[in-house]
């Protein structure tokens, strides 16, 4: 590295190890030492990242070498459907709808369009947790939908926050490297979430026949919905499950991604280029397994300005889940 390259990389490490202790009580004397790590972390973060925050409803529309972390890549074969995307966010948009009435009839205005025709099987609302999702049956494409609501809007900025110094702190079960998020993970496993949506795909088995299942979620849903795919996937196989998620957070650590990879290989990730929760929690390459890391496979989003002419591109990534000419660019 240049010497200032270096010298940014020790003053990360050094406020990293004052932001991330664990385990000891904070003096009086280190709480200003703390804030003024807090404050200077922010800003190397934030370092040449300009980017907006999207509201929920506009977001769901719309071992180390040469410095890169890098994994396993293989997709299974698996391709970008842009079509299905554009069909499954509209269920990812629905999900926010607050009148459960309209919503469980399908007759809210996000319950139109290629969305016609759908069948509700339940909603299931954690009004302590402030947790939304639904079950149903969707006409085209013939599955079961299963959707997650992301952060509420009146909140987004205090979660968002909270993400810039989330640790890892859970062990997945059964993968004694891969860490997780808590929070995410139990909003999933250790809420009604997790009982009512295994009841409702059983159910819908029964009664529709074995369909295919998409999972859906955007922002800190699209957490929830990695954390259920990945549990339908080791259920009942990954042949019958896809995932989409729209401007999802990071959720585990690189060992937890590769074996995301593995179990949830028809996964799809959509980034928008003025969104700032995919970068969070940060990504930091030279701390190995103690750094969050996406999972393959994103699309990125962006527009491209000419005059007067804007131009709406959708890229697919690589394989890596932290390709540095997508979102992390």
């Amino acid at each position: 590295f240049p010497s200032s390259s270096l010298l940014i990389t020790r003053l990360r490490l050094v406020l990293l190890r004052i932001l991330l202790r664990g385990g000891k009580k904070e003096t009086s004397a280190m709480a200003p030492l703390r804030r003024a790590a807090s404050a200077a972390a922010v800003l190397l973060a934030l370092t040449g990242l300009f980017l907006l925050v999207l509201s929920p409803a506009d977001a769901a529309t719309a071992a180390v070498e040469g410095g890169e972390l890098r994994m396993k890549q293989s997709d299974g074969g698996y391709s970008y459907n842009s079509t299905l995307a554009h069909i499954l966010v509209e269920y990812a948009s629905a999900v926010y709808t607050s009148d459960l009435t309209s919503l469980l009839k399908w007759t809210c205005p996000r319950c139109e369009g290629h969305t016609k025709g759908f069948q509700m099987i339940e909603i299931i609302v954690d009004v302590e947790k402030c947790l939304q999702a639904f079950v149903g049956v969707a006409p085209d494409p013939r599955s079961i939908i299963i959707a997650f609501r992301g952060t509420q809007e009146h909140s987004a900025s205090n979660w968002i926050e909270d993400l810039f110094w989330k640790q890892l702190d859970v062990t997945y079960p059964g993968m004694p490297d891969a860490m997780v998020h808590h929070g995410f993970y139990s909003a999933y496993y250790n809420t009604t979430l997790r009982h009512e949506i295994l009841k409702s795909v059983q159910w819908a088995w029964k009664t529709y026949g074995r369909l295919p299942i998409n999972v859906v979620g955007h922002s800190m849903g699209g957490a929830l919905a990695s954390f259920c795919a990945l549990d339908l996937s080791v259920k009942w196989g990954s042949h019958k499950v896809q995932l989409i998620t729209f401007g999802q957070p990071r959720v585990g650590n690189p060992a937890f991604a590769e074996y995301f990879n593995e179990q949830v290989p028809r996964t799809i990730r959509v980034t928008h280029e003025n969104d700032i929760v995919p970068h969070l929690p940060p990504y930091f390459y030279y701390l190995g397994e103690w750094t969050y890391h996406h999972f393959a496979r994103e699309v990125w989003l962006r527009e491209t300005i000419v005059g007067n002419v804007v131009t709406r591109n959708e890229t697919v990534c690589d394989c890596s889940g932290e390709d540095p000419t997508c979102s992390r660019y």
